[in-house]
């Protein structure tokens, strides 16, 4: 299945809807290939754009879904919009959810050690035919790494969902996919804590508004510096939509 996308900044952006990405996924499961999918938000293309090695990493990561508000208006302000928001906690949630007709297995890597062993625990109450590979904190060194991707790799799971920072968790798959014997490695940024129930997600209503941003820093002020990439963000596809305007 050729993935239609539309592209920001360099990145190819998927243009398929929740169900769809569900079965693209499904089928590279089924097939035996391997996907890193990146849930991309406008945080991460301005990371992206001042970072040129992590620029790289979402223009080769298999499948970029369009998770934030933004990146929905961006794709539809550039060119070709994409068919509606993936959000990667909905995503995630949805592969569980399928991957109990099969019998997958699941590993969590990443937050705090009783956040993701919650987290697991909230898991298998939830999806009692998805099976536990295993888990681990997401605060460990560099030095570390051997050790777990080993402990991934015995297990191999179908799906590894990792919750670390928006940089690390991404760098650290890319870096590693080739060994860690995973079908679908996914970052899931804060995803653990609202699972394990440490932090709540933001009411329906904000979500289609697209203000599920505001109702997470509410919950998380110490956000705020990150928060301010998102006006930076609207300025600079603002700027390009200009610059491709010229050319044509």
């Amino acid at each position: 299945m050729t993935i239609p996308t539309t592209e920001i900044f360099g990145v190819r952006i998927s243009r398929l809807g929740m169900k769809e990405t569900v079965e693209y996924i499904a089928d590279a499961i089924h097939s035996g290939r391997s996907l890193h999918v990146i849930t991309a938000n406008p945080i991460m293309f301005m990371h992206a754009l001042e970072h040129p090695e992590f620029h790289q990493v979402m223009r080769e990561a298999d499948l970029n879904v369009p998770d934030g508000a933004g990146l929905v208006w961006a794709a539809s302000y550039l060119g070709e919009g994409v068919a509606e928001r993936v959000a990667g906690y909905d995503l995630m949630h949805e592969l569980l959810k399928t991957g109990q007709n099969y019998g997958w297995s699941v590993f969590l890597l990443g937050a705090a050690a009783d956040v993701v062993e919650t987290a697991a625990d909230h898991i298998a109450r939830q999806y009692p035919r998805i099976r536990i590979a295993g888990w681990h904190h997401g605060y460990f060194k560099e030095e570390d790494d051997e050790r777990i991707v080993k402990m991934v790799q015995q297990a191999a799971p179908d799906l590894l969902f990792v919750a670390r920072s928006l940089d690390t968790q991404e760098r650290w798959i890319a870096r590693y996919r080739d060994q860690l014997g995973a079908r679908l490695m996914m970052g899931v940024g804060g995803s653990f804590d609202v699972v394990s129930g440490k932090l709540k997600r933001a009411p329906l209503f904000m979500q289609r508004l697209g203000l599920e941003w505001l109702y997470r820093l509410w919950q998380e002020p110490s956000r705020i510096g990150r928060m301010l990439a998102l006006p930076r963000f609207v300025l600079r596809v603002r700027q390009e939509k200009k610059r491709m305007q010229k050319i044509h």
